[in-house]
């Protein structure tokens, strides 16, 4: 049968084949485009007619990667390596044309060719360490034999792209243009076949690089700082170690070598979940009753009420997207502490280089802090961020409900208060709508839409279209307390709490839960959060342990005493105190004091958040049980290479994990340890 080959486009100007990839949204390197670019990189190789070939794309970008419809299963031939090895070994100069992005695979074609030319806004990574992998073709070899390995070390362990710029500083591309990309091409491939005989190529590099003492400071240096970014995942140390190969093999030993941790990784666990979140991202974006006809609200102008942390983080992200923004607060005195908070948040990142001066500058130019309510009528989307009363909320949303103009978006922050309630409140429910975000919202990429029983689909769509422009992970979840995320984190916390009642250190539960993959265990987390969240004096509930301690005034990281003692640096250590009033409670309450192994333990904390995200999904709170465990990957801090609550307990094994609660639940007579008919069903939903 005939190969297809209408995904590329090939035609030869002044004895220069210029080979066009179109197959878009992105390029990717499907099995079309490896044997239409293999197809054709052959004809131009056997003309008489062709001295030099460029390799191009149309659309918006460069090869950006892999198809990702073919993970999973074996690529059809030509597979990549082949392609990339007929590409090395061409006699012809080959010049590569670099716009958008040149990712992954994308990057790996680009350093098979002698030359690369790059439009101003290009860049370049290998991501590949994001899903639990390294570059599969020739990426760890070639790149450290042009750019060193320091450089090389940077991209391939954090999967980050550079910009055309510090690909032109460092060797990854030989001209930047400055007009006409394809134009400067062609002048660029016309002027080496003229002037240079030999073309080089990065595999003729075939001695290894240097191994001197500064290198290996390098690498040594490299993988502290993994052991601390990365901790519990694999695949950055396998490519710190492909790196390494190419300074201590030759080419096409380094290659293989390369080849065969590829493949490890790709057998292994960690990749499959990596892989897993990576789709399940991706599907959370997708709103199944969504009209196609359905446009999107225009934002330009956003309304924040309430300038504490979370509305002061609101607002810089949406400065930090471009958009006009405007907080109202009540006082003069919270309009000066928040603005004094967000120059101050964009001082500290102009420190670490990560903003300019003027960066900085033409972001707080966006911001504008007032007391004056009434400027909620100018805008399109309006925030309600303040602390959660209800009858506070419930007040601004009759109030912005009025003034607010007509299919403006109204919003609430709240993490956990009845968004039905707070929608009728506003004489409008159609245009009410959850956007929750988490804390730092200016750093915490997690977006909780939530979509009340009357928010229009344009709202919505409005929404999480808005969450990707500020460069939020958006997941659409229903109305029940706390959501999905707080509701299951509430699970975890409570059950942790009872084991200390009965017992248990809680440095030992924190620990295990850290060791399991999340950046910090339940009491650290209680700490973090602030125990009086919620709490009210006059309203204390001597049933929960936490209002003990706020009680006699043990608030947590806010004053320097909570499950923990703290310095003034925030460091914590063991508290008697904390230790007393646990023992003393559990001891009122007649609980009884026991053991148990680390393995029972982490059954008793991590259980519940399975139990709980099934009850979830049973409820319709959710489209897929993936959505919850993007929520918990990226706003709760589960280790990515276990791929959240959902996915863990599917790989445990349903009914394992059913048999393990049904065992508990003797002990705990409590909902969370109650389990649905339905549970091995949702469990197992892919």
């Amino acid at each position: 049968m005939e190969k297809d080959f209408s995904v590329i486009d090939y035609e030869v100007r002044d004895n220069v084949a210029v080979i066009v990839v179109n197959n878009p949204p992105v390029n990717a390197l499907s099995f079309s485009v490896r044997a239409g670019l293999l197809h054709f990189l052959m004809k131009a190789e056997n003309s008489k007619e062709v001295c030099g070939i460029i390799i191009a794309c149309e659309g918006r970008t460069f090869i950006a990667g892999a198809d990702i419809s073919e993970f999973g299963s074996k690529p059809k031939e030509p597979d990549l390596p082949e392609l990339l090895d007929y590409l090395d070994s061409t006699k012809k100069p080959v010049l590569a044309e670099i716009h958008g992005t040149a990712l992954g695979g994308g990057l790996e074609l680009a350093l098979c060719c002698n030359y690369r030319i790059a439009a101003k806004n290009a860049r370049f990574g290998l991501p590949e360490v994001n899903l639990g992998l390294i570059p599969g073709a020739g990426g760890t070899q070639r790149l450290p034999r042009l750019i060193g390995i320091e450089k090389s070390l940077a991209m391939v362990t954090s999967g980050s792209p550079i910009g055309s710029t510090d690909a032109y500083k460092c060797g990854l591309v030989d001209q930047l243009s400055e007009e006409n990309l394809r134009s400067d091409s062609l002048n660029f491939i016309k002027d080496i076949i003229e002037t240079e005989s030999v073309h080089p190529s990065i595999s003729l590099k075939t001695k290894p690089i240097v191994s001197d003492e500064e290198t290996q400071t390098i690498l040594k240096t490299y993988r502290s700082q993994i052991r601390k970014r990365k901790r519990g995942f694999i695949a950055p140390e396998y490519n710190i170690r492909s790196i390494q190969a190419s300074l201590e093999l030759e080419f096409r030993d380094g290659l293989k070598f390369e080849r065969k941790l590829f493949e490890e990784l790709m057998k292994g666990e960690q990749s499959r979940a990596q892989q897993y979140l990576f789709f399940a991202e991706r599907q959370a974006n997708k709103i199944p009753d969504l009209d196609p006809k359905i446009k999107p609200v225009d934002i330009q102008k956003v309304v924040v009420i309430g300038g504490g942390l979370m509305g002061g983080g609101i607002a810089m992200c949406m400065a930090n997207a471009g958009i006009s923004v405007t907080i109202i607060e009540s006082s003069k005195k919270f309009l000066d502490r928040c603005w004094k908070n967000i120059t101050t948040n964009y001082q500290n990142t102009q420190k670490k280089g990560r903003l300019s001066q003027e960066q900085v500058k033409s972001r707080l130019r966006l911001i504008e802090v007032s007391l004056e309510f009434e400027k909620v009528s100018n805008a399109d989307l309006v925030i309600e961020a303040v602390f959660e009363n209800m009858e506070l909320k419930k007040d601004i949303f009759r109030k912005v409900g009025k003034l607010a103009k007509k299919n403006a978006i109204l919003a609430s922050n709240t993490s956990a208060l009845d968004l039905n309630t707070l929608s009728e409140s506003s004489g409008r429910p159609q245009d009410v709508i959850g956007l929750h975000f988490f804390s730092p919202a200016n750093v915490m990429r997690l977006l909780e839409v939530v979509r009340a029983q009357k928010t229009s689909l344009s709202v919505i769509y409005t929404c999480m279209k808005l969450a990707k422009i500020i460069k939020k992970i958006p997941v659409l979840v229903g109305v029940c307390p706390g959501f999905v995320g707080n509701r299951i984190l509430f699970a975890r916390q409570e059950q942790a709490m009872r084991l200390a009642m009965q017992g248990i250190d809680i440095e030992r539960i924190d620990r295990l839960i850290y060791e399991f993959g999340f950046p910090m265990g339940p009491f650290q987390t209680a700490d973090l959060i602030g125990l009086d969240l919620g709490w009210e004096k006059a309203f204390t509930n001597e049933n929960l342990l936490v209002d003990k301690f706020c009680e006699v005034g043990r608030f947590g990281q806010k004053n320097l005493s909570g499950f923990y003692d703290y310095d003034a640096s925030r460091k914590a250590t063991k508290s008697e105190l904390s230790e007393k009033l646990i023992k003393d409670f559990a001891k009122s309450k007649g609980i009884t004091r026991r053991d148990y192994t680390d393995d029972e333990i982490l059954d008793q904390c991590l259980l519940p958040m399975i139990n709980e995200g099934v009850k979830i999904r049973e409820e319709n709170v959710v489209t897929r049980n993936s959505d919850i465990d993007v929520v918990y990957a990226h706003g709760f801090g589960w280790p990515a290479y276990r791929g959240g609550p959902m996915y863990f307990g599917r790989t445990l094994g349903s009914d394992k994990v059913l048999k393990k609660i049904d065992y508990y639940s003797q002990f705990f007579k409590d909902r969370f340890w109650q389990t649905s008919q339905e549970f091995r069903n949702i469990l197992d939903e892919k």
